[in-house]
């Protein structure tokens, strides 16, 4: 796709996103909202969110939430992974299929446990008062949608607070909407498909406005805090040195162990050795091979890795519904200390899996994917356990190196994969 296109929506996107969910904020708290009389609890949830944080972070936060799901749901559907269009219509309509289809008195019965099917019906039929019925209804089958797929993909879709629903955009339907925007950004072109690279392009240039804010500050001697680190360290890695370096390691790997593999083929970077080597890891069976990236970002890396992967099990015979659950299971890992980009991999991985699987969402597996979280131990604590299990059981030198390790990760979400584990 046109990243000069992409970039330019994202940035926009951004800036439209946080001026609509900052005028809803306004809108929730003022003192006569509706908001607080049929939603006092998420109302208060806010304001106490707010007094924790800040007004500008809780929007910046409602803001992406929002951004994300709606290019994620645009993704598939323009991909054709669900039953129905939650953000695209269908052929000659403008309107998203599954509002189109409410009006028609039609709600898919994979939603109808996280909503109440009258009251949409009410409001398109001008039954139950609203300003804006369209809106509002579709507003309600959205949140249905995002709780439905919390089942499938809780690291994308995971429940939100109540506040964060009230913090939704309003304007959804219209021709200045976002979710036009994105419709246009996120475009087959036909019958193309959307590769799943495309939602970490979109996270890059989305926070690039704010990463170039961090390093104006760093110029200044400003230094970066750990909440803008994510910001300053995202790099969306092109696909050629992707390729280029995931060819010559498990691509590696796997022509060591299988040198008349036909895998060759598929590899366009691929560096054969000059000299035969005998000095390397031998496997039986790519269920063995494990692949970790300790900083994957929105999971570049991983997905290509996945794609050398399902190579490796046809070629060995595997039944080719079953691979995806395979290489999810066994083969592929990812640590990252940004909880965004980790959702965003997770994202990928699952829309990989699914690419090659039409019943993969019947039976899912969650990928390996693990965002850093501090870890803090208090150390009197420690001394008590480790004395009650008997010091016998340890040598000093361990003991040590643990106590060094939970040091280490008192600040894991900051560090990240620059932690040397102590313990190995």
């Amino acid at each position: 796709m046109d990243n000069t296109k992409l970039k330019k929506f994202a940035q926009a996107a951004r800036q439209q996103l946080l001026k609509q969910v900052a005028a809803r904020v306004e809108q929730v708290l003022a003192t006569d909202s509706s908001a607080r009389r049929e939603h006092e609890k998420a109302v208060r949830e806010l304001e106490q969110r707010i007094a924790r944080t800040s007004k500008d972070t809780v929007i910046e936060e409602a803001a992406y939430t929002w951004f994300n799901r709606f290019c994620a749901l645009r993704f598939m559907d323009v991909n054709n992974y669900t039953r129905i269009g939650t953000i695209s219509p269908q052929p000659g309509f403008t309107q998203p299929e599954i509002l189109q289809e409410a009006k028609q008195g039609h709600i898919s019965d994979e939603f109808t446990n996280f909503l109440n099917p009258q009251k949409v019906f009410d409001l398109l039929s001008g039954q139950r008062p609203s300003t804006d019925p369209q809106q509002e209804a579709y507003r309600i089958l959205l949140v249905a949608v995002c709780n439905r797929y919390y089942d499938l993909m809780p690291f994308m879709f995971a429940k939100i607070d109540d506040f964060t629903e009230l913090l939704m955009p309003y304007d959804l339907l219209s021709n200045n909407s976002i979710l036009l925007n994105i419709r246009e950004a996120i475009n087959s072109n036909g019958n193309e498909k959307i590769e799943v690279e495309v939602i970490g392009w979109l996270y890059q240039f989305y926070i690039s406005e704010k990463k170039d804010e961090v390093f104006a500050d760093l110029k200044k001697n400003k230094k970066i805090t750990p909440e803008n680190i994510p910001a300053a360290t995202q790099l969306f890695t092109p696909h050629w040195i992707v390729k280029y370096l995931v060819e010559n390691s498990l691509g590696r790997l796997w022509m060591l162990n299988h040198p008349d593999s036909r895998l060759v083929d598929k590899m366009e970077y691929y560096i054969k050795p000059e000299q035969a080597e005998t000095d390397f890891l031998h496997i039986n069976s790519p269920e063995e091979i494990k692949i970790c990236d300790p900083a994957c970002g929105s999971g570049h890396m991983l997905t290509y890795a996945f794609d050398l992967l399902y190579a490796i099990y046809e070629e060995e015979g595997y039944e080719t519904a079953q691979i995806p659950q395979i290489i999810l299971t066994n083969n592929l890992y990812g640590i990252e200390i940004d909880k965004r980009a980790g959702a965003l991999a997770a994202f990928a991985l699952f829309m990989k899996a699914r690419e090659k699987s039409r019943r993969f969402f019947r039976k899912p597996v969650q990928p390996n994917i693990c965002v850093l979280e501090n870890i803090e131990v208090d150390e009197n604590d420690l001394k008590a356990y480790l004395d009650e299990i008997g010091s016998d059981l340890f040598t000093h030198d361990f003991t040590t190196n643990l106590k060094t390790l939970l040091q280490q990760l008192k600040e894991a979400d900051n560090f990240g994969s620059l932690i040397c584990p102590a313990i190995t």
